[in-house]
């Protein structure tokens, strides 16, 4: 399943930004897979803060191998140990076990989140332990599909902003201009700014002062 957007949204961005027009008639319709499952949403994003894509998938391709199925008590009944064993870290598995134990007991009330505003959700998925706001952000995009997501701690998205609008440095202040702009379909302008910050574009360049230049991960 993909991120789903169509001729509304890029009506809409294209009306509002002729940089980013420009992109999104070179790039296309961009394909980013979503997961619809809250749950395994939050475990996959916790296993991939801080470490590759690739590590990510292979650490996430064990558990789902192993487990069967993902979900809060298939991780209980794993323990720590074994969750260690697909390659994260301890305290990665621990953050893991401590969200099954509230989902399972019902202290944390997970389908609640389909219904909260965005900044209700992202508060409440940072009381989690291990996940921060950037998590949560990512959550809200690529699982609940929340249409204007642009994520300030995102540093691809940053390096992104700078190709498309020739800027040394995305602060608060020029964030918050684009999120104006791009608002209410935020989300998709994100998928654009992913896809050139990851060289979609080979004749667009980082802005960024030399030594300065931002990769993706965050927390």
């Amino acid at each position: 399943m993909y991120f789903q957007y169509g001729s509304e949204e890029i009506a809409y961005l294209k009306g509002k930004d002729k940089r980013l027009a420009e992109v999104i008639d070179k790039i296309g319709i961009v394909e980013r897979h979503v997961d619809p499952d809250l749950f395994s949403s939050v475990v996959h994003h916790i296993i991939g803060q801080q470490i590759s894509t690739k590590a990510q998938a292979t650490i996430w391709q064990r558990m789902n191998d192993n487990l069967g199925v993902v979900n809060g008590n298939t991780i209980l009944d794993a323990g720590l140990e074994r969750l260690q064993a697909f390659g994260m870290s301890f305290r990665k598995a621990s953050y893991i076990a401590d969200f099954a134990g509230k989902v399972t007991d019902g202290a944390f009330d997970l389908n609640a989140l389909w219904t909260m505003t965005d900044q209700e959700a992202v508060q409440a998925l940072s009381s989690l332990q291990g996940v921060g706001v950037w998590t949560a952000e990512m959550i809200l995009l690529f699982c609940m599909q929340r249409p204007n997501v642009l994520s300030f701690g995102d540093l691809a998205l940053a390096r992104g902003m700078r190709m498309v609008y020739h800027h040394r440095k995305i602060d608060r202040q020029l964030f918050e201009k684009y999120r104006r702009r791009l608002s209410p379909y935020c989300s998709v302008a994100s998928l654009y700014f992913w896809e050139v910050a990851g060289g979609a574009i080979t004749e667009m360049k980082d802005y960024a002062p030399k030594g300065r230049a931002d990769e993706h991960k965050g927390k």
